[in-house]
């Protein structure tokens, strides 16, 4: 994707939150597409990926839409699939290096990259909410799972801030990760995107060889830019399931 394509996303971003914070503070005043697989497992590499290799093999694109959370799984949320444009294919490089992993994750990239992806927009069902959710699982490797974990826990200790397709990031902090999956991340910051600074927070779990990251954005009350546990709890458990 070009970086003129992924400016173009960030302030759809934007929009979409500042149209989520005049919905709440007019309610308050009165009263994924799924992604293409980037490039498809063969035979040869589910071999050496399954039991006889170093891990579990890359769930298939199927897999990923059947494990991805819909309409109806999670009570209290509206779930959609996410535009494709929203999930572009390729990283563009962010200043400093060292911060890559996170401006990675925000468009739910990495590197090395995913098989298949599937991507999720949450919206509460609550008029007064003011948070943007988005999830999406990544199929890997095993060894490249670990791999993209590792750099974004090292990223979130050793990078203060970075400038990444036009936009400022800043205040990144490693927060206590769930007890989800074989390991998990978590960390917030906050983006200076479009001239509005949103608070922001960020899980990615690994199960296996397939992370799930997940975000929340919130400009109204950066205590609520978090990931509800209704939410991360019924995705991990929907795509343990299918992997069994």
């Amino acid at each position: 994707m070009r970086v003129g394509d992924m400016k173009s996303t960030m302030s759809r971003v934007a929009v979409a939150v500042s149209v989520v914070v005049t919905l709440g503070l007019t309610a308050a005043c009165g009263g994924g597409g799924e992604d293409k697989a980037d490039t498809k497992p063969s035979a040869a590499e589910d071999a050496k990926n399954g039991e006889g290799g170093a891990g579990k093999a890359a769930l298939t694109e199927a897999q990923l839409k059947e494990a991805a959370l819909a309409k109806g799984d999670v009570k209290g949320y509206k779930i959609a699939d996410m535009p494709a444009d929203d999930m572009p294919a390729e990283t563009v490089p962010a200043q400093p290096a060292a911060c890559q992993p996170l401006a990675n994750m925000f468009f739910f990239t990495s590197d090395p990259q995913a098989k298949a992806r599937a991507g999720r927009t949450v919206t509460s069902e609550d008029a007064l909410s003011a948070s943007v959710i988005s999830l999406a699982l990544a199929a890997h490797e095993q060894g490249d799972a670990e791999k993209v974990m590792a750099d974004l826990r090292k990223a979130t200790e050793s990078c203060d801030g970075y400038e990444h397709v036009g936009n400022k990031y800043s205040g990144i902090e490693a927060l206590t990760a769930p007890e989800q999956g074989d390991e998990a991340v978590a960390y917030k910051m906050k983006g200076d995107i479009e001239g509005a600074e949103i608070p922001m927070s960020f899980t990615v779990v690994r199960s296996g060889s397939t992370l799930i990251g997940f975000y929340s954005m919130n400009m109204l009350d950066a205590d609520k830019a978090e990931v509800p546990d209704a939410i991360l709890d019924a995705q991990v458990a929907k795509l343990e399931k299918v992997a069994g």
